[in-house]
């Protein structure tokens, strides 16, 4: 009887044939339950994550690699999409925002204080951003791909964010201001105004400084041959569509996007089932806190886009018969990933967030710590890339 010697093309083709097929049918089959036992906001809410996960694969939208690219080579594509991505969700955001409820549920911003602890944080996890591969949004994504060595950051996000919340208290007497919104103290108009003003110099900052660089400046849209379900897109879409992303959240969950808070809390479930008792921990001590430390993690809002976002990715990746098969990590870039999970989780429990609950939804909300955050990060993060070198990453 002829035998048949599968191909790596074959085998490829195989492999990303699955992984669609596993990640169409756990999102379908995760969808009804939500819808049926925690009802349509909660489904949509994992629909949602779905679609940030398509995204952020499909358009390589990455802080990590923007702001590496920006101390390495001068280029500004990914931060000046940034830019444009916060312009557009700060013009929605704040009028929302404004009304204090939306559809009869309570809405509000990612409003946090301006102080050291924010400060040490973001600088810590830009530094975490480097070594470990990947922001909070970048981790999921690329896990979700199939990458290994994500996947180990991941893990360590975790327990570093569990070790944040051991220590959390200790930093809620840093030195600082409480928060502060522009459009507390100037009006929607004067909080829009004054966000797209910082909005513009950062993006002709940007440009100017890859000018002096390259004497040209790399659009947004520049992209080789695009395609809507196999990638890759343009910055300019992926900085568009995550807005849209943001925007969905904020009305449907009352507050703005966020990744890191359900790491932790993933974290605690986990100590909590093998006997460790953490309640009495300050930040688990908080009621709303206690509640989802006691409650499923399916009522958990974070969880289930973060769930989303890497069952979307997984989505993204197959279409784009990308998923990564490598399940060698060389141990110098494996020890990168373990001190680059730890550094993000914790940098992310006291600094009010992430690249995305802080930087992304404390700007949008016209929020001055989110720019504390991203001055201070983009600091971490820049001397992360130069760490790099020294664990064997590119």
């Amino acid at each position: 009887m002829p035998f048949r010697i599968t191909t790596s093309r074959s085998y490829d083709r195989q492999r990303n044939r699955t992984g669609l097929i596993l990640s169409a049918s756990a999102i379908l089959l995760l969808s009804a339950y939500l819808f049926n036992n925690l009802g349509w906001r909660q489904a949509s809410l994992f629909l949602v994550g779905v679609m940030a996960g398509v995204i952020l694969y499909h358009a390589a939208f990455g802080f990590t690699a923007a702001w590496r690219e920006i101390a390495l080579t001068g280029r500004s594509a990914g931060l000046r999409a940034q830019m444009i991505m916060l312009g557009t969700t700060v013009m929605i955001f704040t009028p929302l925002i404004a009304q204090d409820e939306l559809f009869g549920i309570p809405i509000r911003g990612s409003i946090a204080p301006i102080n050291l602890g924010v400060v040490c944080g973001a600088f810590i996890f830009g530094i975490g951003m480097q070594l470990g591969g990947g922001c909070a949004s970048g981790t999921l994504s690329t896990a979700g791909g199939g990458n290994l060595r994500m996947l180990v950051t991941l893990v360590w996000f975790v327990i570093g964010s569990v070790i944040g919340t051991f220590h959390w208290q200790n930093w809620q007497g840093a030195p600082g201001f409480n928060p502060i919104a522009l459009s507390d103290k100037f009006g929607v108009t004067g909080g829009i105004l004054l966000s797209l003003l910082l909005f513009v110099l950062v993006y002709l900052t940007a440009v100017a400084y890859e000018k002096r660089k390259h004497d040209d400046v790399i659009a947004t849209t520049s992209v080789t041959s695009p395609s809507l379900l196999r990638g890759p897109w343009p910055l300019l879409a992926g900085a568009l569509a995550l807005a849209a992303v943001n925007i969905a959240t904020l009305v449907l969950a009352g507050r703005p996007w966020g990744v890191t808070a359900s790491f932790a809390l993933w974290g605690a479930k986990i100590l909590s089932a093998t006997g460790v008792n953490i309640s009495h921990w300050a930040y688990w001590a908080r009621p709303d806190l206690n509640a989802a430390l006691n409650a499923s993690v399916f009522h958990d809002i974070s969880s289930m886009m973060n769930f989303g976002i890497m069952l979307g990715a997984l989505a993204a990746a197959s279409l784009a018969n990308n998923i990564s098969q490598s399940i060698y990590i060389p141990a110098r870039s494996l020890l990168a990933s373990v001190l680059g999970g730890l550094l993000l989780g914790y940098g992310a429990r006291i600094a009010y967030g992430c690249n995305i609950g802080a930087y992304f939804g404390g700007i949008s909300s016209t929020s001055l710590h989110g720019w504390l955050w991203f001055a201070a990060a983009f600091a971490g993060s820049s001397v992360g890339t130069r760490l790099r070198p020294w664990f064997g990453l590119r």
